[in-house]
């Protein structure tokens, strides 16, 4: 199945493909894949996590193979399924899956965002569900399923220490930041208020950041409140490519300066992100680099 179907960047759609697990149907985000394969054997690996079924290497590429069904508490058959391989944080991954349905292009307007009797920061795998016909698709988070195997691949606090700067005040730059992940806005957040950056505007989706950001503009206050906007790429209602094409489109708002803190940060991803104005990108591991992007953003420009 060709994976390689083009948008149009900041149009805030997204290609989904669906796949099932047994009866139920889920999804993920085509940025996320590179190849689809047929089931094959596996080597497993001792004392690995449960959820982790072994490794195998096509052409020379060592990947490891997750059994999505055990990660979410589904049945095991005898259906060996196929392979959905991924890249993402600088990772690649096989999914073991059942079966592939088809890819969906979808708006990011049209995905419902589960609430918290279902998805808590601490449990919830679910970033979305779209609702197609007389079925729900709910869009998995796979960057953290992988955290929760491994949790080394993901954020962590104690590596903002080497940027940690005594003699640099932090504390007058306000940070807009669009995340829809509990979790990871708290990683975020708590990260660069341990950095210096202590004045923080948190927004749940590129939507609710737009809407903060056009309130302040109408206010006159714009360049007092944000002096730098961060914001992931995969969110309901609007992504992050849509934010970034409308903030760097206006004459006032394009001065702030636009990082892309995302799982997404690919070669192609930074292409479009680059082609939309951004003036940074990152992929999520690199929470170090982040505070240093923002130093040098920041400094390099005038909020007079």
């Amino acid at each position: 199945m060709d994976t390689n179907i083009l948008l149009e960047s900041g149009t805030n759609e997204l290609e989904v493909l669906e796949f099932a697990l047994g009866q139920n149907h889920y999804g993920i985000n085509v940025s996320k894949i590179k190849e689809i394969l047929s089931y094959q054997p596996v080597t497993p690996i001792p004392n690995a996590n449960p959820c982790v079924e072994g490794v195998f290497m096509p052409r020379d590429l060592m990947i490891t193979v997750i059994n999505l069904k055990r990660c979410i508490g589904i049945e095991e058959d005898e259906n060996k399924g196929l392979f959905i391989i991924t890249n993402f944080n600088k990772l690649n991954i096989a999914f073991h899956v059942d079966e592939v349905i088809g890819i969906h292009r979808v708006s990011w307007e049209d995905i419902i965002k589960p609430d918290a009797t279902i998805n808590s920061s601490e449990t919830g795998v679910s970033t979305g569900v779209i609702k197609m016909d007389d079925k729900l698709i709910i869009i998995l988070d796979f960057e953290k399923i992988v955290t929760d195997i491994s949790p080394e691949t993901g954020l962590k606090v104690s590596d903002i220490d080497a940027y940690i700067d005594a003699n640099r005040d932090r504390s007058d730059n306000p940070i807009l930041i669009a995340e829809d992940s509990p979790l990871l806005s708290k990683l975020i957040t708590d990260c660069l208020k341990k950095s210096g950056y202590t004045k923080q505007i948190v927004t749940m989706n590129g939507q609710e950041a737009w809407d903060k950001i056009c309130e302040f503009k109408k206010a006159g206050t714009l360049y007092k409140k944000v002096h730098c906007i961060i914001t992931d790429i995969e969110m309901p209602l609007m992504d992050g490519h849509r934010l970034t094409k409308l903030a760097k489109e206006d004459e006032e708002i394009k001065k702030i300066p636009v990082v892309i803190f995302s799982s997404l940060v690919n070669e192609e991803m930074r292409r479009k992100g680059e082609e939309l104005g951004a003036d940074a990108q990152l992929t999520k591991p690199e929470i170090g680099n982040l505070v240093e992007a923002i130093d040098r953003l920041i400094d390099a420009c005038s909020f007079d």
